[in-house]
Parts: structure tokens; sequence; C-alpha cells
């Protein structure tokens, strides 16, 4: 599937606290198996997402760096937690905390990625907005779009090693 360019419109999209949007993934992270939430609140119809990237819902707002973090964990067989903005189909935004871990097989190997994402609370979306923010602005500053996803990695990685704390720990005290 081709993704087609959507510009951000500054609208938030309805997502409503007790709702959760879950998502299955393979290891290339295409998407095998999304609920009816997720539907709704991206915009997709199923057949439009099933196979299709994850990143089909990125928005331009979140910095590559964070889900460099959250690759390199899952990958490793650990879970994280992390705040997302994602893009709906029509260009509006919705906040997810999210629960991502990887699912195995029966001889202990990672076969696959599971997501469960529930509507954060606005003082922690104002924390790693501003985060995200500062994080971005370094990607984008270098012309290689690698050098600027290094820079910023290794600033989160600092700020981490500064509060003495992993991200999980640091995403849990936002």
């Amino acid at each position: 599937m081709a993704k087609v360019k959507v510009t951000p419109t500054g609208r938030e999209a309805p997502f409503h606290d007790g709702e959760l949007i879950v998502s299955k993934t393979d290891l290339k992270g295409r998407i095998t198996y999304c609920n009816d939430v997720f539907l709704r609140v991206a915009g997709f119809q199923e057949q439009e997402l099933i196979g299709a990237p994850h990143s089909i819902i990125r928005h331009p707002d979140m910095p590559r760096s964070v889900f460099k973090l959250l690759w390199d964990t899952i990958g490793a067989g650990n879970e994280i937690f992390a705040y997302v903005i994602n893009m709906a189909r029509n260009g509006d935004h919705y906040w997810v905390f999210a629960h991502v871990t990887p699912s195995y097989d029966s001889s202990g190997r990672i076969v696959s990625y599971h997501s469960n994402r529930r509507k954060p609370r606005a003082d922690a979306v104002a924390a790693a907005s501003g985060l995200y923010k500062q994080l971005k602005a370094i990607e984008d500053a270098p012309s290689n779009r690698k050098d600027g996803m290094q820079a910023a990695t290794e600033e989160l990685l600092s700020i981490l090693a500064k509060k003495e704390i992993g991200y999980d720990r640091f995403v849990l005290s936002l």
C-alpha cells in the first residue's frame, strides 16, 4: 500500500477515557490485527490496515529517536511504555499511552508485537510534548536524517542518564 501524504489538521481525534486501542504487528511492523477502536480513531477500514506498516499512523511531530528506542527495546525481548502522538487518516492527531510487548512462540522466539494504548493524562502529554519538540528539533537540524536521529537518540539517553532512570521509569514519572 502506498502511503498518501496527509497534512496534520491540528484537531484532536476523539478518543475517550476507558477505551483501549489494540494492534498486533509482525516482526517488520506490519499490522496483523487491529481492534474497532483503532479503526474508528485512526479513520481506516480494516482491509486498509492489515498488512500495512504501523507507521501509517505516524505523526510527523513524533521523534524517530523515540521509535528507535521502542523498536530496540521490544526487539531485545523487553516491554516498553511510551507516549506517542499518532495521526488519523484525515490528519487529526491523538496521543496515546502505549504498552508494547513482544509475543513469543513455544520455542521462546519473538514472533510478533502487541500494543495496548490508552488515552493519556493531559499533564503527561504536556510533559512528553515538550521533550518530543526538543528531540524533533535535534532530528531536523542536520541535512542527513540518520545524523539527526542519532543526535536526538544521544540527547534522549543523556537526559535519562542525568536523571539516573530508564525510559520506562521516566515515562511512568510524567
